[in-house]
């Protein structure tokens, strides 16, 4: 839930952010908000890539009623980075790459706890699409046990051109599915690779799907025939890694 304690408002505070190096996370802008402040915020927003949204004046005052001018955003808790800037330097160290692409994983915790099983479990980034993932709160770094102010997380604009990239760059891609698929333990998992999870109520997209080497399942004995998103990730990475070690 979006809080006024964690966001910074007004035109003036959010263009000094932006030009101070600071990362923005989330950034509402008022529909039809003008003038030459406005102006330079967009042009600031423009050059430093960010993302935003145009939203009705009662979106932004759910959050805040105080003098925001139409203008709120939210600071990053961590630090994000670029899986093309990333890749080179762990090839570079004469390792397998283990990313983790999450599509569509909203909530904080379990994006948390699937960054704390990444991190125990020797993988080198999660990639994160810019819309429509989880934002990173002072509630998913508890969740990560703090793995996340370690371990990098590559936020992208596309996650399906990331991901084409990755392909291209020599890495497997492993889509992790409730059903169809075989079970992990069954398909060659080794080798510089990619695990991508999808939302629980969307899984992963077609285009995703379509990239892969792998569609991958957990074996299921009990009646409830799904995992937490983060459960299966856990799970998933140890038989890769377990295959690595083999």
């Amino acid at each position: 839930m979006l809080k006024e304690s964690d966001c910074i408002f007004g035109l003036r505070p959010v263009i000094e952010a932006v030009r101070a190096g600071k990362q923005i996370d989330r950034l509402l802008i008022k529909q039809g908000l003008q003038g030459q402040l406005y102006h330079e915020l967009m042009a600031e927003v423009k050059k430093h890539e960010i993302v935003y949204q145009i939203v009705p004046l009662e979106r932004i005052e759910l959050v805040t009623r105080k003098n925001h001018q139409g203008v709120l955003a939210w600071l990053s808790v961590i630090e994000y980075q670029h899986i093309s800037n990333l890749l080179p330097m762990i090839f570079e160290k004469g390792e397998d790459p283990l990313i983790i692409a999450l599509d569509g994983v909203s909530d904080v915790r379990n994006f948390g706890a699937i960054v704390r099983s990444a991190e125990c479990l020797g993988a080198h980034a999660v990639v994160i699409p810019e819309k429509g993932s989880a934002r990173i709160t002072a509630d998913a770094v508890k969740t990560s046990a703090g793995a996340l102010n370690i371990f990098p997380v590559c936020r992208e604009k596309s996650i399906v051109r990331t991901v084409q990239f990755l392909k291209e760059s020599g890495l497997k891609i492993i889509c992790g599915a409730e059903k169809p698929g075989a079970e992990a333990s069954e398909r060659d998992l080794s080798g510089p690779a990619v695990l991508i999870l999808g939302s629980e109520d969307k899984g992963i997209s077609r285009e995703l799907t379509a990239l892969a080497d792998h569609i991958v399942s957990i074996p299921m004995k009990g009646i409830i025939g799904s995992l937490n998103v983060s459960v299966a990730a856990g799970i998933l990475l140890y038989e890769i890694i377990r295959q690595r070690s083999a």
